[in-house]
């Protein structure tokens, strides 16, 4: 359809008139041409002065509990920080806790997801070596990219992340920002005339994806379940033509030969089920909890805004009256939500940029993967076809 065309990108755009959003739409496309990404500096390693690295899990075990703590390493030259180099142990939890504080200090900023912290109990093992190995690539991503975020990486409480022995999480943990305050109770109030077109625009395509990834999700979590299940059968499907071979000399080759190849089915089918639980999903989950993150984002906006056209109001009907100034309040509230409108809008050019990027590496990766895995399992036929015509 015409809408389901224009939901490659969503790129805010700049109008001055009234637009429906199908047509908004029609002008969010995706530009392929990766190199037009590298116009945002803060991508470019040249341009970079913090290195972060999330690695070396350890499991730890007390009287209390049990919890797997994560190597930070850090390389910068900036001078906020007192050394070129740090190392630290964090566990989810001090993630979890950077993550508040940069939320809180930052509303107008879009702050990435980490990995969801809560597994179900007897599903998902999660000290097993693969969930933590999961959650590592996850959580490492999630710093690389605050790290190279312009606003973000200055924030003191990720420097505090990054180089303190121990975090002072209590410290005004509860406390929320002047900004974030006014918004939340000021706003209350209120009720916002209208979103402006172009985060109205946001708003749709973000609803739009989010129901693509989700079915995609599921989908894929129904698939890697059927492979699982497919290949328990075919492990004792090679095993019986195996021990058949033993036990009848005259198709003993023949019989071998089908076990071969069935093995070599399996350890293809392993290798695709778990490029997809390692690789596939962890981006898909990232994605939708990412979609959240803007929501969140978006909704904060509008409060700002409906913050502002409250207090404008109120002031115009008190001017009306008694002639009294414009108070500087409302100038304030003004600025606040030109400055949620400029953050928001860079913010999701970089998060175009970097879904672009992501999608790409991602999807090329499965179909690499997938004609890997066909390739090894016709390799037998083909090598065994050819003996037999030589």
């Amino acid at each position: 359809s015409t809408q389901e065309a224009g939901l490659t990108n969503g790129t805010p755009v700049e109008t001055s008139s009234p637009a429906s959003v199908s047509s908004l739409f029609n002008r969010l496309q995706l530009d392929d041409d990766l190199d037009a990404d590298s116009r945002d500096p803060y991508g470019c390693t040249e341009t970079r002065d913090l290195f972060v690295t999330v690695d070396d899990p350890k499991k730890h075990v007390s009287t209390m509990e049990t919890y797997i703590t994560y190597r930070v390493s850090t390389k910068t030259t900036r001078i906020e920080f007192d050394l070129p180099e740090y190392c630290v142990r964090r566990r989810y939890q001090d993630f979890d806790w950077l993550r508040i504080k940069l939320e809180d200090s930052q509303p107008t900023h879009l702050i990435p997801p980490l990995p969801e912290k809560f597994v179900m109990k007897g599903v998902v093992d999660r000290f097993s070596e693969e969930f933590v190995e999961t959650r590592m690539k996850a959580l490492d991503k999630f710093l690389k990219r605050v790290a190279d975020h312009p606003v973000l990486s200055f924030n003191p409480h990720l420097n505090a992340f990054l180089s303190a022995k121990d975090l002072n999480k209590r410290q005004g943990l509860a406390l929320l920002t002047k900004v974030g305050e006014s918004v939340k109770h000021v706003a209350g109030g209120y009720k916002m005339r209208a979103r402006p077109p172009e985060f109205c625009a946001m708003g749709e395509y973000l609803d739009t994806f989010s129901q693509k990834l989700g079915t995609i999700d599921r989908i894929a979590q129904r698939i890697l379940k059927e492979q699982s299940e497919y290949l328990t059968e075919l492990r004792e499907y090679g095993t019986l033509y195996s021990s058949w071979a033993g036990s009848e000399e005259e198709l003993r080759r023949p019989l071998e030969g089908v076990a071969g190849c069935v093995t070599t089915c399996c350890t293809g089918l392993e290798d695709l089920s778990e490029n997809m639980s390692q690789d596939f999903l962890p981006v898909l989950r990232e994605y939708i909890l990412y979609i959240e993150s803007m929501k969140n984002v978006l909704r904060k906006r509008d409060l700002s805004q409906a913050e502002y056209e409250g207090r404008l109001e109120a002031a115009v009907l008190r001017k009306q009256e008694d002639r009294t100034p414009i108070p500087m309040e409302v100038e304030k509230c003004q600025d606040k939500v030109e400055c949620f409108n400029a953050d928001l809008k860079a913010d999701w050019e970089r998060w175009q940029s970097n879904k672009r990027q992501d999608f790409k590496q991602l999807l090329t990766g499965m179909a690499d993967k997938n004609i890997n895995y066909y390739e090894k399992v016709m390799q037998p036929v083909i090598n065994d076809t050819l003996t037999r015509f030589k």
